[in-house]
């Protein structure tokens, strides 16, 4: 009898505290939750990353100083912009006037005018209609020299710099509205232009909140083009 009662006393298990498995749907949704909130906190992250860096480049943009006096240059390469009804738009006149003054001030021998078709219907190139513009206000036809193939501030640059080493040109002033300048300027000293000088105009009758804005956000997409231009993932 006795023995049988031993049989039955048998100890009962003990319950084992601060060992237990979380269920797994528990598992799984901090894991969800923690890969969600490493997430948010890397977009914040980069759009912080991405605020500072639109910062800097509209200050960059908005306090370029631009040489006083100007330096001479064998040629000042005007960039283009658009024509309307084949004539230069208000703005592009008031680059235009710049280059005039410049010209007739000594401080270039000749101006290279650069700027390809638009496509607005125009007949002329951008370059062309610059031309007419600028011989209709006195400038000798043989110191103006044509870059008719320009799409682009990039493409400005390249092709303003062949057409002057295809006159024997060697040193050039870059001529645009101060908003666009520092971004020209970069571009020129990526290219290699030898001792780069950009003479900038303050427009009387573009929007300067708009292009600011709109600069800053070729100039972050120009900062992408060059280092994937370094890294030799983008041909220069």
């Amino acid at each position: 009898m006795k023995a049988a009662e031993a049989g039955t006393n048998k100890p009962k298990p003990t319950k084992k505290t601060g060992t237990a498995k979380k269920p797994a749907a528990r598992r799984k949704k901090n894991r969800h939750g923690g890969l969600l909130g490493r997430l948010v906190r890397a977009c914040l992250i980069v759009g912080a990353l991405g605020v500072f860096a639109a910062g800097y480049l509209f200050w960059q943009i908005t306090h370029y100083s631009p040489p006083n006096p100007v330096p001479q240059r064998e040629a000042g390469i005007v960039l283009g912009a658009a024509l309307w009804n084949d004539a230069p738009s208000p703005g592009l006149k008031e680059r235009l006037d710049q280059a005039l003054k410049l010209y007739q001030a000594g401080r270039v021998q000749k101006l290279i005018v650069s700027g390809g078709l638009d496509r607005n219907g125009s007949k002329l190139t951008e370059a062309q209609g610059m031309r007419v513009y600028l011989v209709s206000r006195g400038m000798p036809k043989d110191a103006v020299i044509l870059e008719n193939r320009a799409t682009s501030t990039y493409e400005n640059l390249v092709f303003s710099r062949k057409a002057g080493e295809a006159a024997g040109i060697k040193s050039y002033l870059i001529i645009t509205h101060e908003y666009h300048a520092s971004r020209a300027l970069d571009m020129a000293r990526f290219l290699g232009f030898p001792d780069p000088v950009v003479s900038s105009v303050k427009s009387k009758v573009l929007n300067a909140a708009a292009n600011e804005t709109r600069e800053t956000l070729a100039y972050g997409k120009w900062q992408l083009d060059k280092l994937l231009m370094l890294v030799g993932l983008k041909s220069v």
